[in-house]
């Protein structure tokens, strides 16, 4: 798969979702996964794949049974790709920032405390 950046939209994302849950899909079954939910008619849902095809993070091929669309980009590339954004434009690229940010404005539960320790502890190995 694609490790180069790709933009995706909000909208882009949905389909992309879709196809990492499951993939090759069908046009057809693209529209059943996304369309109702985001109450998208089946003419949204095709621009988005093509939309997505032009930016190369979508592949489609015709095989058995139809033509099937698959992701060229992985869901773990795309989120690293977008938390790093996120990290570089908010946060200076500093990880404890972002952090404290969430930790202040979210009320943790205990379950959670004990998540970011065991991390902590682990990096520190």
């Amino acid at each position: 798969m694609k490790t180069n950046k790709v933009q995706i939209s909000a909208a882009e994302s949905q389909v992309m979702e879709a196809l990492w849950r499951k993939a090759p899909l069908t046009p057809e079954e693209i529209i059943a996964a996304t369309a109702k939910a985001n109450d998208w008619g089946p003419g949204t849902v095709r621009t988005l794949i093509t939309r997505l095809l032009r930016k190369g993070a979508l592949a489609g091929a015709r095989q058995e049974g139809g033509y099937f669309y698959r992701p060229l980009i992985s869901r773990a590339d795309y989120v690293q790709s977008e938390s790093q954004t996120l990290l570089d434009r908010l946060f200076a690229g500093q990880v404890a920032p972002l952090v404290a940010h969430f930790v202040t404005r979210q009320k943790l539960t205990s379950a959670d405390i004990r998540k970011l320790k065991k991390l902590i502890a682990e990096l520190e190995e």
